[in-house]
């Protein structure tokens, strides 16, 4: 069954316009009236629902069921990212959300290539918000990762300490402590930061500034993986 998000209250016996994107959607479906539909408002769970009406750009729905269905991983895995250049961060985006992230933070540091201010920063983080929407469409997740505010890594850096749960930062620094070991001690549910660099990785000043904020460096094993790359290995290790 075709599932969409739809950022608003519902409730069963509701009647209601999709939101734009959702309803483009449809549209590009070919769905049509009396058709059954699947609704997630990132609230948990999902909502059965039935095409009323489809207009030009606008298609109706009424509310129906609601299903309990929770697919979401039990420990809440946030990833600060040193945001890689052109469409890498789409692409990490959409696979992080899929893995089932609990939240992203993107990064200006020292070695990025991507640099965003104004409104070219906050179009970026709308539409990397719609592609994470978008994926958990796809993957049956109900619960959308949040995509904050393009922040510069030192004031970022510098906030981090009312953050709850475990901090990690992603280094080939010699002494960086395996991520299987860090994990194993802690809780299931226990919540976890990972900070990864750009190309290039951070730079020294940034990686002792990330130390000094209290996250402990971990390595994914002697190879040196791509910076996409590396974010998501260690998400896929903390929640899978």
């Amino acid at each position: 069954m075709p599932r969409f998000h739809c950022p608003v209250p519902l409730h069963a016996g509701a009647e209601l316009d999709l939101p734009a994107a959702a309803a483009r959607h449809v549209q590009v479906l070919r769905l049509q009236p009396g058709d059954a539909i699947t609704l997630f408002n990132g609230e948990g769970g999902q909502w059965h629902a039935t095409v009323l009406r489809m207009g030009r750009s606008d298609v109706a729905v009424r509310v129906d069921t609601f299903d309990d269905a929770e697919r979401e991983v039990g420990r809440r895995v946030h990833l600060a990212l040193g945001m890689p250049a052109n469409e890498r961060m789409d692409w990490l985006v959409e696979k992080a959300a899929e893995l089932g992230v609990a939240g992203l933070q993107p990064l200006h540091t020292a070695h990025s290539v991507l640099r965003l201010s104004g409104d070219r920063a906050v179009k970026k983080q709308a539409h990397w918000q719609s592609v994470a929407a978008a994926a958990c469409e796809q993957c049956g997740g109900n619960r959308v990762p949040d995509v904050a505010p393009v922040q510069d890594f030192a004031r970022w850096v510098g906030s981090t300490a009312a953050f709850q749960g475990q901090r990690c930062v992603l280094s080939l620094a010699e002494g960086s402590q395996p991520l299987g070991q860090l994990l194993a001690p802690l809780p299931p549910d226990a919540a976890l930061w990972f900070l990864s660099g750009p190309e290039g990785g951070l730079s020294p000043q940034e990686d002792a500034q990330a130390r000094s904020a209290g996250f402990v460096p971990v390595t994914l094993g002697p190879r040196v993986l791509r910076a996409e790359t590396a974010a998501l290995a260690a998400l896929a290790r903390a929640v899978l």
